[in-house]
């Protein structure tokens, strides 16, 4: 059998987007119901469809691309797929979970021109972006939002006419919605022209709407923001897109979120990393210091003797909540040993007292380097 790749004729690298649209394109084209009594189409389709089966599922992919289709067909490191579809049902439940799952007949009324129209259709979604604090982003909140969407018409309820009356089946296409044109041994369907392809036309306008079913209109919601929200996510909210025309449904509202830098915390994934800078003193003889969490409050860490700068403690679960509700990440502190500067005379004095009383053990790390540095020169 040929390379799966080859078969829907796109690249090893290929998204799963290209994958899709390149296996949609075939699989219009070599369908059955495109090619009665057509076994090289049936074949065909059957080919198309095995080899989306395994390259739009990840693992499959993986196992396929490194070890081949054999390893697909049981026994082999991927196994779980029998591999090459033996009956027709296999490849057509391929095909309507290509398409979104629906039901076959409306799938074939898009794309085959059986459909027999209708007037309504679902709105636009529309996108907007969302900039939160980080403790916003932490805590989760509730935020009223401003929208200007097409709403369905209060005056016909989305009819679009003045009355059901004021609603004809379209003369052209007789409400199927599409026309047919036969040219040579080909016949297409195009969208009718005359109802737009609705299958009916109104023929008494709705004086608020104009015939349209729906008006342009401001309004105020709130939407829910969970807690652990980060940068690059997308909210989205049901129903809160435009209006279908003619009282179809709405379409959906997606939430593109920003959270801010913040001035002390930095995040990383569900950590919140934080900088505490404290004197040599504090970090040779040791200390407790208070530090500040996301929430407000502040929680006491201890600090051991000898601690060096660049060195990592940790607050469990004191960082971000995760967004689908898998605990909570930490507090990582990280320690900074600041060298005092603009000493007084005192201070010098005592530093030097302390320089003439520190043995090798007070100073491993130097020490250990200077060691390694003769050994360097030593023939």
């Amino acid at each position: 059998m040929s390379d799966y790749y080859q078969i829907l004729g796109v690249s090893k690298s290929a998204s799963p987007e290209e994958i899709k649209k390149a296996y949609r394109k075939s699989a219009i084209q070599y369908h059955p119901d495109k090619n009665p009594g057509n076994a090289a189409a049936e074949k065909k389709f059957k080919e198309i469809s095995e080899a989306y089966e395994v390259l739009s599922d990840e693992q499959k992919r993986k196992v396929y691309d490194q070890y081949g289709a054999d390893a697909l067909r049981g026994g082999g490191p991927g196994g779980g797929f029998a591999g090459g579809f033996a009956n027709m049902d296999e490849a057509l439940r391929t095909f309507m979970n290509a398409f979104g799952g629906g039901q076959q007949d409306s799938v074939f009324g898009s794309f085959f021109g059986f459909d027999e129209g209708s007037s309504q259709s679902q709105g636009a979604s529309k996108k907007m972006h969302l900039t939160l604090s980080l403790e916003e982003a932490a805590l989760g909140l509730e935020k009223e939002i401003s929208l200007s969407n097409y709403v369905s018409c209060t005056s016909c309820h989305g009819l679009g006419a003045a009355s059901s009356a004021g609603v004809k089946t379209c003369s052209r296409c007789h409400g199927r919605g599409q026309v047919h044109q036969t040219r040579g041994f080909f016949s297409m369907a195009e969208e009718c022209s005359t109802c737009s392809g609705r299958g009916k036309v109104v023929t008494d306008p709705c004086k608020t709407c104009h015939g349209a079913g729906r008006t342009k209109q401001k309004q105020n919601t709130t939407i829910r923001v969970p807690a652990g929200v980060d940068s690059g996510m997308r909210l989205r909210v049901a129903g809160y897109g435009d209006a279908g025309e003619a009282g179809g449904p709405a379409g959906d509202l997606y939430v593109y979120i920003q959270v801010s830098p913040h001035k002390v915390f930095h995040r990383d994934g569900d950590d919140l990393l934080i900088e505490l800078p404290i004197s040599f003193v504090e970090a040779a003889l040791g200390c407790k210091k208070e530090i500040p969490k996301i929430s407000g409050d502040m929680c006491k860490i201890s600090i051991p003797e000898g601690t060096q700068t660049g060195k990592l403690l940790r607050v469990g679960h004191e960082g971000m909540k995760n967004v689908q509700g898998h605990g909570k990440g930490d507090l990582i502190v990280k320690i900074l040993v600041e060298t005092p500067v603009d000493l007084n005379e005192r201070q010098k004095e005592l530093l030097q007292e302390f320089a003439s009383l520190e043995t090798e053990r007070n100073s491993p790390k130097r020490t250990s380097f200077f060691d390694k540095v003769k050994g360097l020169f030593v023939k």
